[in-house]
Parts: structure tokens; C-alpha cells; sequence
């Protein structure tokens, strides 16, 4: 999967299936207040019902409820700065695309727009909220991509050190996911604040030395936004990992946890969870030119249906169905409107399983259905040539390359000046 091409609505349709929690008086009381608007109860109860789901998904024991609630209510916290931040700046996803989006996630289900709001409707999720969380994602999204990404400037020079240093990009093949937990500092922490933090890394580690899982201890302490899903970030090349991970990283092994990590933006751990190749490659650089059928698990679709679906997929383009056109219908990608064209990909643009099974298919041929982080694909491989890395590619590949190094850290630099400079009032404790 190209990261570019992935929808990121998959929480969210995990959120859906969650059951609206019981209404009572309790329900309706205010939690917290984010500059004038308030967090209530509720909302808190609605998401962590759907944090606790994800993460027995995982397999992973629950912290304590009160941990997660007020792990989570920072979560809404920023969650909700940032919308606030957005609409101050004139953002906002119109109707008819949040409708486009929504027809795309009930098509990906197999069902029209009416079925799939009855659908949800009756696994105890009110429309109009389930509207509201898709267009929220969706504005969260964008907003990072105006204010942090769109922002990061790499010079000529940076580009030059870089291959002076590192050689050609990608010439070191290794593909490195990492799991990370962040205590972030504020901007303007007093020394005791400093310490504080310190200690509460100091005490996210100690738990993670004595063999307590990643995930559950992420849930607990850290502040990213991964971190209640189990702080488990997507595979990437080792020269594209944030610039504070990249020379910790190389000095673990698999399974290792680092020491404690200091930035801008807080206290990190990192824990090396899958690494893979490490052989250089010559200038030369192979492209796939490769398409797929992409049908995601969720709570809506668990894994036994869609690789179901897709079984029965493959049968039909066995016998001679059309496999763009199929694409359209199914795939729950966006490459599913160009009929599942994912363009030329060079090694390591997709996740290791993906690019695994891609590598192995003869030309035309179609795979069985393959899992991954995203869910389960049918992949056909249209072409494959060898292609020069020109000076201009090289360049290009580097300053890719730096871009996603310096991406993370920026975003959490920005939540956190974005969170120190809201008017935030607790009201979880009272009673």
C-alpha cells in the first residue's frame, strides 16, 4: 500500500460499530471545557467503549479505566483544539465530499448509502454523529497537511549533506516499524514540570523493562495521537524515520526498547517491532507498475469476511471479470476509482507484507488474498522495469526522504503549542 493512497477513516468505522453507551443524567455533565466548548461525559464514555474494543482487538490487557479515561480526554482535548483551530481558519469539508467519502465507505462494505446508515443505526450509532466523526478525520487530516507538512522547508544544502552522508536514498533497503511512546512537555515547562514528566517516562520504561505489553503501557502514559491504539507506527525505510529515531533505532535490535528520548516536544521510547532487509542496492532501481483490490477490516467487516470477499473476487476474475472494474466497485482504497492503480512503485513504498506478495507475482498474475496492517488485497503486477537513479530522482528521493523525517516531530511540535495555548478547564474529578 502507498501511504498517500490510504483512506485514513478506519478508526472511525472501528468507532461505529462501538454501542452508544446507556443515556442517564451522569452522561450529560461536562468533563472539560476547550476555550468555550465543552467535553461531556458522554462523548468521553462513547470513544473509550471504542478504544477498549481496539485494544482487546489487540489481544492487549486493559489498563485501568481511570487511566484511559484521562489518557483519552487529552485525546478529545487536542482533538478538539484543532477543530477549533480549523474552523478559525475557514477549513471545513463541504457536504457534498463528506458525502462522496461516506458512499465510498458504505460502497467498501457492500452496501448503498441508506443500507449502511441502517446498519449503523442499528449497532447503536446515531448518523449524524457517525457524519460528523468522518468529517472531522477528515478536516484533522488536511489541517496537519496545511499547517505542518505543507510548512517544512528542506534546503539544497540539507539535500547535499544528506547524500554526502547517507549515499542514495533507499540504497539501504532495511524497512524498520517502530512503536513509540511521547510524554510531551509543555512549551514553557517550569524545571519542576520537567521533572515530573521525566518521571512519568522514568516510570512508562520501568514498566516496559519488567515485560508489561508495549500497547497497554502506550494507552496508559502516551500522549500521541497513536498512543491508545498501542503507539504502533506504520513501516517505513530506516532513513525515513523521525530524525530522533533514526540513530536510536539503528543501535536496537528487534524487540528492544530504547532509553528515554529527549526532543522539543517531550520524553520518547521507541521499541523496534519488525525490521527487514539491510542489503544495498546498486544505482539501478526496480519499479512495479501494480494494482489492488483493497477490502478493510474493521468492526463492520471482520477478517474472516473480508478475505472471504475477496476469495470470491479472485474466483470471478478467474473466470475473466475485470479487475478495474471490480476495483471500483470494491476496494476500500482510493486508487479503487482509478480501477486500483497504484502507478510505478519503487521498493519500500509499500508495507513489507504487500510488497512481499507483489515481488513474488509473475507479470499478469494475480494473487491469492494477502493480509496486511490495512486489511486483505488481490495484487496483479502489470509491469516491471529497471530504472537509472538520475541526479534529479536522487534529489527528489532525499528531499522525500527529509520530509518524512522532520514531519512527525513538526506535527507534535504544533500540538503541543496549539494545546499549551488553549484555555483548558478539568472537570472530570467532580462529582
Amino acid at each position: 500500500m502507498t501511504r498517500h493512497l490510504l483512506v485514513l477513516l478506519a478508526p472511525l468505522l472501528v468507532a461505529a460499530a462501538a454501542p452508544a453507551a446507556p443515556r442517564s443524567v451522569e452522561l450529560d455533565r461536562i468533563v472539560a471545557v476547550v476555550n468555550s466548548e465543552a467535553i461531556t461525559l458522554f462523548e468521553l464514555r462513547s470513544r473509550l467503549t471504542m478504544v477498549e474494543r481496539q485494544l482487546r482487538g489487540q489481544n492487549v490487557q486493559l489498563p485501568p479505566r481511570d487511566v484511559m479515561e484521562k489518557q483519552l480526554l487529552e485525546r478529545l482535548i487536542v482533538d478538539r483544539a484543532q477543530m477549533q483551530f480549523a474552523r478559525d481558519a475557514g477549513m471545513d469539508v463541504p457536504d457534498d465530499e463528506l458525502d462522496a467519502a461516506l458512499r465510498r465507505i458504505a460502497e467498501s462494505n457492500r452496501l448503498s448509502l441508506p443500507e449502511f446508515k441502517e446498519a449503523l443505526e442499528r449497532d447503536g450509532l446515531a448518523w449524524r454523529k457517525f457524519r460528523e466523526e468522518i468529517r472531522q478525520e477528515i478536516t484533522i487530516s488536511r489541517l496537519r497537511e496545511r499547517e505542518v507538512e505543507n510548512r517544512i522547508v528542506i534546503s539544497e544544502g540539507e539535500i547535499d549533506n544528506y547524500l554526502e552522508t547517507a549515499g542514495q536514498p533507499g540504497q539501504n533497503a532495511e524497512i524498520v516499524q517502530l512503536a513509540h511512546i511521547v510524554v510531551r512537555v509543555p512549551e514553557q515547562a517550569s524545571a519542576r514540570q520537567l521533572a515530573e514528566l521525566r518521571a512519568r517516562a522514568e516510570q512508562a520504561r520501568t514498566q516496559l523493562q519488567k515485560g508489561e505489553d508495549f500497547a497497554r503501557v502506550a494507552a496508559s502514559f502516551s500522549d500521541a495521537p497513536d498512543g491508545l491504539s498501542g503507539g504502533v507506527m506504520e513501516p517505513r525505510p530506516a532513513d525515513r524515520l523521525p530524525t530522533l529515531y533514526v540513530e536510536a533505532a539503528s543501535k536496537l535490535k528487534l524487540g528492544e526498547t530504547s532509553d528515554i528520548l529527549k526532543s522539543s516536544a517531550g520524553f520518547h521510547i521507541i521499541r523496534v517491532v519488525d525490521r527487514r532487509g539491510g542489503a544495498l542496492r546498486t544505482q539501478a532501481l526496480n519499479q512495479t507498475h501494480a494494482r489492488h483490490i483493497l477490502v478493510k477490516v474493521n468492526e463492520v467487516i471482520p477478517d474472516a469476511e473480508a478475505k472471504r470477499r475477496l476469495v470470491a473476487l479472485k474466483e470471478r476474475l478467474d473466470n475473466g471479470a475485470d479487475f478495474a472494474e471490480l476495483a471500483r466497485q470494491h476496494s476500500s482504497d482510493l486508487s479503487g476509482a482509478k480501477g486500483g492503480d497504484l502507478g510505478w512503485l519503487y521498493q519500500g513504498d509499500t508495507v513489507p507484507d504487500f510488497e512481499k506478495a507483489m515481488d513474488a507475482l509473475k507479470l499478469n498474475e494475480i494473487s491469492p488474498p494477502v493480509r496486511s496492517p490495512f486489511g486483505w488485497h488481490l495484487i496483479q503486477v502489470l509491469e516491471r522495469r529497471t530504472e537509472d537513479a538520475s541526479k534529479d530522482r536522487q534529489r527528489q528521493m532525499a528531499r522525500q526522504a527529509l520530509r518524512e523525517r522532520k514531519a512527525d516531530e513538526a506535527y507534535q511540535d504544533w500540538l503541543r503549542q496549539l494545546r499549551d495555548r488553549a484555555y483548558v478547564e478539568y472537570r472530570l474529578e467532580e462529582k
